[in-house]
């Protein structure tokens, strides 16, 4: 290792706010940056929540997917289905939205739930399907590609609860991939076929129940997937109940397709993305822990050989929901994620910082401390020009001066 090029945080700017449980976003051919809403319901019919025992979450066309460009900020497909609170929080719906190489748009709407509830209760078919964005005209329309609710339902390859909860849409060359948080899977369509390809299922672990000690399973709840330099898929995950501080992971999916550990210690991950040197940033959603005290999340760097890592953004997050890196380094990111009516998308300008290994300084110092040496004591005028016009091209690690 000859340096470690860390990103260090030099400003933030809000580009949207008041948006609807915003999730994760996407740059669209036309340069505009395009953010899934997952909505705040309605007043339709309900369904149990899945997150607050006892409550219920309601239906209404209340999703969007919102564009930014130019700095105006409009709503360009409307009327998607949302599930929300009475209050529009936890709301579940359009959670991605991604683009093939031709420029065309799809996106996916999730659920959280057994799919049956939105076949006999809700009895919206939107859910849990990977949609194409015909137009963001009027409104904008979309068609209904494939049923991701109905394979869960048939399948159900992590032998679990029946539940369905689309969250992440990655498109590369002419695959789909889609992870299925509520399924603890990753599933794929091979130019958009009618066929789902069961790609990994992520593994539950054994923890304890920390308000009654009985040992429980905790599910991993997969959130994010996104294909590293060498052509691996990574696959983050927020974790289930008990929701501890520093137990996520992010997987690398072997040459045999299973899920096999490529970081720990992180918290509550909801977005991954790589950079163009093979650095990892990976976004927190509560870098303390859902059942803990506050709700601040974390930007985390991970160097390209997974062995430094530093954390970008705190107390700045609130809640975060989606990561995407600009065609200039720039970083956005929807924050406010689970609440209506008060999302936001920032940007977050980067500066790097070159933190050097001491064994490479030293060698280098040695090396070309002997070149100058050489032409001073030899008067080898080609050893001093090869120094002064070459050593700070060739390395890195040293900057050649007049004096």
């Amino acid at each position: 290792m000859t340096e470690v090029k860390m990103p260090q945080l030099s400003g933030i700017e809000v580009l949207a706010s008041g948006l609807d449980s915003p999730r994760k976003l996407n740059f669209g051919m036309d340069g505009a940056l395009y953010v899934a809403e997952a909505g705040r319901g309605g007043t339709g019919a309900s369904i149990p929540s899945p997150s607050v025992p006892g409550a219920s979450v309601f239906y209404g066309a209340t999703g969007a997917i919102t564009r930014i460009q130019n700095g105006n900020v409009e709503r360009v497909v409307t009327g998607l289905p949302s599930l929300a609170l009475p209050n529009g929080s936890d709301a579940a719906g359009v959670s991605d939205i991604e683009f093939d190489a031709n420029g065309n748009a799809y996106a996916i709407v999730g659920l959280a739930s057994n799919p049956a509830n939105r076949d006999t209760v809700l009895q919206v078919p939107d859910f849990s399907q990977l949609i194409a964005i015909d137009s963001f005209e009027n409104g904008g329309s979309w068609t209904r590609l494939r049923d991701f609710g109905a394979y869960e339902q048939a399948n159900n390859p992590d032998g679990q609860n029946v539940d369905t909860n689309l969250y992440d849409l990655l498109i590369n060359d002419n695959t789909a991939y889609v992870v299925d948080a509520g399924a603890n899977d990753l599933l794929s369509l091979q130019a958009f076929s009618s066929e789902v390809n069961l790609e990994a299922v992520f593994p539950a672990r054994d923890v304890t129940n920390p308000f009654t000690g009985e040992a429980i399973v905790q599910q991993s709840v997969p959130t994010a997937a996104a294909i590293g330099l060498d052509g691996a898929l990574y696959v983050s995950e927020l974790t289930g109940f008990p929701f501890q501080a520093g137990t996520a992971q992010i997987y690398r999916l072997n040459a045999e397709e299973q899920p096999e550990v490529y970081a720990g210690g992180f918290t509550n991950v909801v977005d991954l993305a790589f950079d163009q040197s093979g650095g990892l940033y990976v976004l927190e959603y509560d870098a303390n822990g859902l059942l803990n005290e506050g709700d601040a999340g974390a930007l985390i760097y991970l160097s390209p050989d997974g062995q430094t890592r530093t954390t970008i953004a705190g107390d700045e997050l609130i809640n975060p929901t989606g990561l995407e890196i600009g065609a200039n380094g720039d970083i956005y990111i929807s924050n406010k994620g689970f609440v209506a009516g008060q999302g936001e998308v920032l940007r977050l300008s980067l500066e790097q910082e070159t933190c050097f290994n001491q064994a490479t300084v030293n060698g280098a110092a040695e090396h070309w401390s002997g070149l100058f040496l050489r032409s001073h004591l030899l008067g080898d005028q080609g050893a001093f020009d090869y120094v002064y016009n070459t050593g700070g091209d060739l390395d890195p690690s040293i900057s050649v001066v007049s004096r």
